[in-house]
């Protein structure tokens, strides 16, 4: 089983930090382990202060959820079958792109969340995360594995509920 460490939350997150340079964004980054679990958190200068909970709850909720948040957002429309997943939990459930869950072998080990600019903005730096993370090799064996990129398109099917109407 892999275990995603403190290690490889860094490379991702200066990953994540890099793209967002090249945007001109300032951003706030999470990186959680399997169980949405906080293991490192990136607040780029004069990156907004209500980010940080967001970015946080992003990353929590792609790991929760087990999927990318932009795909809960058509979901959760009203008629939708998630209408109202963003007032469970707490409120913590995040229905805005910028969550991405990281996979390994079909199993989520991970996730990560970014606010700070549009929900595009937000998927295209968390997605250069989930690149670098693409590219790590574990020790000299094969690559790290093959991870779900945040899009509108259902993550892995059969991985959420449709009893309670999430997809």
């Amino acid at each position: 089983m892999y275990k995603l460490t403190l290690e490889v939350a860094k490379i991702l997150l200066a990953a994540a930090e890099r793209r967002s340079r090249e945007l001109g964004l300032p951003e706030d980054i999470a990186i959680v382990d399997e169980g949405a679990n906080l293991i490192a958190f990136h607040r780029m200068d004069n990156a907004r202060i209500a980010g940080i909970d967001i970015a946080q709850n992003k990353a929590w909720t792609s790991v929760a959820v087990k999927t990318p948040t932009s795909d809960l957002a058509q979901t959760a429309l009203p008629g939708g079958p998630s209408f109202g997943i963003n007032t469970t939990n707490q409120g913590r459930v995040v229905i805005l792109g910028g969550g991405i869950p990281l996979v390994k072998e079909g199993m989520i080990v991970g996730g990560i969340g970014v606010s700070g600019g549009t929900s595009a903005q937000d998927i295209d730096v968390a997605n250069a995360a989930v690149r670098a993370f693409e590219s790590l090799r574990d020790g000299d064996g094969p690559q790290i594995g093959a991870m779900r990129s945040g899009s509108v398109q259902p993550y892995g099917q059969g991985m959420i509920s449709n009893r309670r109407g999430w997809q």
